[in-house]
């Protein structure tokens, strides 16, 4: 999908330019969740347009039909017209004598004819007032006529069914960035004095419920637009006078004396990212202004406003942050269109392998007896592990979807370990306490004493990898308060190290030379999702640390594969029904055996 003229000049200066901070923020909750949120929106877009829209009451038809006047468009295709297009700092326009205010006027454009003479473009440079500069407005006033014909009223030959206009704002208001709360823990005054450096010089319009929940007064600051895009919508539809489709009346514009409607003009801002806004204060001298004309079609138009629509629900209901629709606008400029394609299909299955692990995952421990094998020390740490990743995203103000889908992972990581072990609540004092035991069937035998030497060894080598990175982030970062320290310490050594909470299981693996109680389902499919995650490593730019915690998982699924592969099947192994294969195979025996002597 082509983004409009004008907008290639700006989308190709962002990706050259050095945006590395942004792309390690944009990649921080992963590639993934980006196209999930992109497979989201399109079907939400198919069900609101069903649910959302107001039911027509059936015809009644003991009642007579009355005739219903159908509305035409007041223009013809290819109809030759004149355009003027006026910036005035007031969202009424009448003085059409001031040239100063007239900054594009263009003759003889067919309209919506699909040709290259329909499509107009101009790039000018555009010098500010001293109003606008201080929080003033603007608009761009925009007049189509009949060649020929004035878009003057007081003209003699003005006729109301010759011409037509529409106004947009070419200046947009958004809250002002709060200065930014994280500071040097350790009060060092150069990192305070960088990051207000940082904050005053940003020009990046992403405002997130976070930045303003400060006390006191919001303030709103003006930013201009660069990119004016204006589409004539190619319809020519015959509508009943009662019965133009609710997502189309808002944009008609009906002559009373005809009862038909005017060409729709569409200011069209789809592509128009919010961090190519341009900041307007009294240093500005000079902004840029980038114009365009050109015809756009009917389905193109709807997919536009009905995309837009899902967005503004979607943040009205708290499933996506402000920046986000922006985020998923990003993916089609910036991505390649055949590697977008083949990335969506494979997203797909990596969510298919990612609820089939889920599932299998479930039911494993739904139907194990027994915890033999299994290190049960290691469900304990994943059940820490996530809740320290839903602490870290509690206190980041994440979207409620993704905060629900991560307490959710709490919740079963916490029945998981009441799966492995026995939780006893104990009354005696005078508040409740949770005790853990082991199963019989994990310390009965030698399972938990190798998990308790893996454990130990590991601890040993957490301490100090979380230790030293906590020290360095202390040193080197800036935190908004010890809590926040401490939370981004343990979440980054979660990412980093978290690899190595699987070796208990390769440790105890190895021991008793068996992997036969391992679920190998589950891990199948969390392997192919492994491989997934590689081919989105080399594909998709995103910081070296996070490329290389992709990568760490295929060592340790390598080695369980070894493992599967030297280790064969222990046959002695009683499973959780009090069965062992070699149980089976002496009744098998048996029967061929008493077959034998009865033949003979």
């Amino acid at each position: 999908m082509a983004a409009p003229a004008g907008e290639t000049v700006a989308v190709a200066e962002a990706a050259g330019g050095d945006g590395q901070p942004q792309e390690q923020r944009r990649q921080a909750g992963g590639f993934g969740q980006t196209m999930t949120g992109i497979i989201r929106i399109a079907v939400f877009c198919y069900f609101a347009s069903k649910f959302f829209s107001p039911k027509q009451k059936p015809a009644d038809p003991s009642q007579p039909s009355q005739p219903s006047h159908m509305m035409s468009n007041l223009f013809q295709k290819g109809e030759p017209l004149d355009m003027w297009l006026y910036l005035s700092e007031h969202d009424q326009f009448n003085d059409f004598g001031n040239d100063g205010a007239l900054v594009w006027h263009e003759t003889n454009i067919p309209y919506v004819v699909w040709k290259p003479e329909s499509t107009r473009t101009l790039s000018m440079k555009y010098y500010p007032s001293e109003a606008l500069k201080n929080n003033g407005s603007l608009y761009a006033h925009v007049f189509f006529a009949r060649s020929g014909f004035p878009i003057d009223p007081s003209d003699p030959e003005y006729q109301p069914l010759n011409c037509f206009s529409r106004t947009h704002p070419v200046a947009t208001y958004f809250p002002k960035r709060k200065a930014d709360k994280k500071k040097s823990l350790l009060g060092n005054p150069k990192d305070s004095a960088e990051s207000n450096a940082e904050v005053e010089t940003s020009q990046e319009v992403d405002v997130h419920d976070s930045d303003l929940k400060d006390e006191g007064p919001v303030e709103w600051i003006s930013y201009w637009k660069p990119n004016v895009t204006i589409n004539l919508v190619d319809d020519f539809t015959r509508y009943p006078q009662h019965g133009v489709p609710p997502n189309i009346a808002p944009y008609m514009q009906v002559e009373p004396t005809t009862v038909n409607y005017y060409p729709t003009v569409f200011f069209n801002e789809f592509w128009l990212l919010r961090d190519k806004l341009i900041a307007i204060n009294e240093t500005v001298s000079e902004l840029p202004l980038n114009l365009e004309v050109s015809p756009i079609s009917m389905t193109k138009w709807q997919l536009f406003e009905q995309i837009d629509q899902s967005f503004q629900i979607h943040r009205s209901y708290g499933s996506m942050l402000d920046g986000e629709s922006d985020e998923l606008k990003r993916v089609f400029l910036e991505g390649n269109p055949y590697l977008l394609c083949v990335t969506m299909f494979v997203s797909m299955l990596h969510s298919v392998f990612d609820f089939l692990a889920f599932k299998n995952d479930i039911q494993f421990w739904n139907k194990n007896k027994s915890m033999e094998g299994l290190s049960a020390k290691s469900v304990v740490l994943n059940f820490i592990c996530q809740f320290i990743i839903f602490l870290y995203l509690l206190d980041n103000d994440t979207s409620w979807m993704i905060l629900a889908s991560s307490g959710v992972g709490v919740c079963i990581e916490f029945w998981k370990i009441g799966k492995a072990m026995r939780i006893e609540v104990d009354r005696s004092g005078m508040i409740p306490r949770l005790r853990f035991h082991d199963r019989e069937s994990y310390a009965s035998n030698k399972t938990k004493e190798y998990d308790d030497i893996a454990i130990k060894f590991l601890s040993y080598v957490l301490l100090l990898l979380v230790a030293g990175f906590s020290i360095y982030s202390l040193a080197y970062e800036r935190h908004k308060s010890w809590y926040s320290w401490i939370l981004s310490s343990l979440t980054s050594c979660v990412y980093m190290f978290g690899f190595i909470m699987m070796c208990p299981q390769l440790f105890i693996n190895y021991k008793l030379k068996s992997v036969a109680h391992l679920p190998w389902r589950q891990m199948t499919y969390k392997f192919l999702n492994t491989i997934i995650d590689d081919l989105f490593a080399f594909v998709i730019k995103m910081p070296m640390l996070h490329r290389l915690s992709v990568f760490r998982d295929d060592v340790i699924f390598l080695i369980y594969l070894y493992q599967r592969w030297v280790y064969p099947v222990d046959k002695t192994r009683v499973n959780e029904f009090g069965f062992g294969g070699e149980d089976e195979s002496a009744d098998t025996e048996k029967k061929i055996t008493e077959q034998d002597k009865k033949t003979n």
